[in-house]
């Protein structure tokens, strides 16, 4: 790596920090702090306030011309950290087990490099620091865009990327099209009729409607979505009964739906509506539905998943980006791209053997990525501000 190694090395000190500190959801109040310091520390304009703990940085280059943003989410996970790390989380039940601090502090890093290269710039650079990330099925980025962060600033481009523990480092998963997922959440409570277990006809079994109920779903994904469309249907959930001996009147089911295309989405929430009031009418129970849209599938614009592609080949050789199939993990990032063109990449940030997956506690980043996330973010901001150029 050709780049400032003082850089690299303040972008790890800055991510440990972040991880040892980490803050859910709403909550970033501390390091949206530590975002500020950092900015004013390299001479970085900001604006703050968006969505609470939001931050935009803006960087100015030297030529004018178009708008890029460089999106960083900030937020952390509900989960007790074990991954072992000396920097480990020193806030109980609270931990980066999603990469985020990774991002943030690459973000920084990267602000840092086009400060440096403002000459190379023909426009402007924004730093978009998202908070609530993790927040499904509301989510930071619609609350950024209503507390008007693009206002003064409106981008014509935006580029996020993500740690990817399944992919070796000085890789990177770029694609056009869909490449996460669209991720709804749903609560069944189901209303039986209790009793004691040894007279079952004067009741209805919650338990036994619900089994019926979660078994029924599956035949959503089996026998009605096309298998060329994916969809999943998980129940995580599944709460009912007291005692032994007491047929159970109430039970609670909670999950997630995840679809890639928006035709898949509203075939399995209707199919799911359909079975499941069908399902407990049959058997003479009650039931209340909440069914939570989440967020929408992550779409790339061909020309700039391109874009990145040529930005990460000419500077890692046409290895570093291999074919990958796409996730069906929801990301918030999505809203954004809904309103303004725009790429969601992958980066390769495996320690090898002993992977966690995202979201686990004992999760664990490859720092040695960040050289390669940092300078992928500088440098297709430059790239793409050229074309944008061109393009004109």
């Amino acid at each position: 790596m050709s780049m400032n190694q003082q850089i690299i090395k303040d972008a790890v000190e800055f991510r440990r920090l972040l991880h040892q500190f980490p803050e859910l959801s709403d909550e970033e109040f501390e390091t949206s702090k530590r975002i500020e310091d950092a900015l004013n520390q390299y001479g970085i304009e900001y604006q703050k306030g968006f969505a609470g703990t939001g931050i935009l940085g803006i960087i100015k280059g030297n030529h004018p011309g178009k708008t890029v943003g460089l999106r960083a989410d900030i937020d952390a996970l509900p989960i007790d950290e074990i991954s072992g790390e000396a920097f480990s989380s020193e806030h109980p039940g609270v931990m980066h087990a999603c990469g985020h601090d990774a991002h943030t502090s690459m973000l920084i890093a990267a602000g840092r490099i086009l400060k440096e290269r403002v000459d190379e710039i023909h426009g402007t650079v924004l730093l978009i620091f998202q908070p609530a990330e993790e927040k499904a099925p509301t989510g930071g980025s619609q609350k950024m865009m209503d507390d008007g962060v693009f206002d003064e600033y409106t981008p014509d481009v935006l580029i996020a990327q993500h740690v990817w523990p399944g992919l070796e480092v000085g890789k990177f998963g770029v694609m056009a099209g869909p490449i996460m997922g669209n991720s709804d959440r749903f609560k069944i409570d189901v209303k039986g009729v209790g009793g004691h277990a040894s007279m079952p006809h004067d009741t209805v079994d919650a338990i036994v409607v619900g089994n019926q109920i979660i078994s029924s779903l599956q035949t959503i994904v089996s026998r009605n979505a096309d298998p060329f469309g994916p969809a999943v249907v998980t129940v995580g959930s599944f709460h009912a009964g007291s005692e032994p001996n007491i047929i159970a009147e109430t039970a609670e089911i909670r999950g997630s739906i995840r679809s890639q295309s928006d035709e898949m989405k509203q075939l399995v929430k209707s199919r799911f509506h359909t079975i499941v009031e069908n399902v407990a009418a049959a058997m003479g129970a009650e039931v209340e539905i909440e069914y939570l849209d989440g967020y929408p599938a992550t779409v790339n614009d061909s020309e700039w998943a391109d874009q990145i592609r040529s930005t990460v080949v000419s500077m890692h050789g046409e290895d570093a980006a291999p074919e990958l199939q796409p996730s069906l993990a929801g990301e918030d990032f999505s809203r954004f791209l809904q309103k303004y063109p725009g790429v969601y990449y992958w980066l390769g940030s495996s320690v090898g053997e002993g992977q966690k997956p995202l979201h686990n506690p004992g999760f664990r980043f490859n720092e040695a990525a960040m050289p390669y996330g940092i300078e992928t973010m500088a440098q297709g901001a430059i790239d793409t501000l050229q074309t944008l150029k061109k393009n004109v």
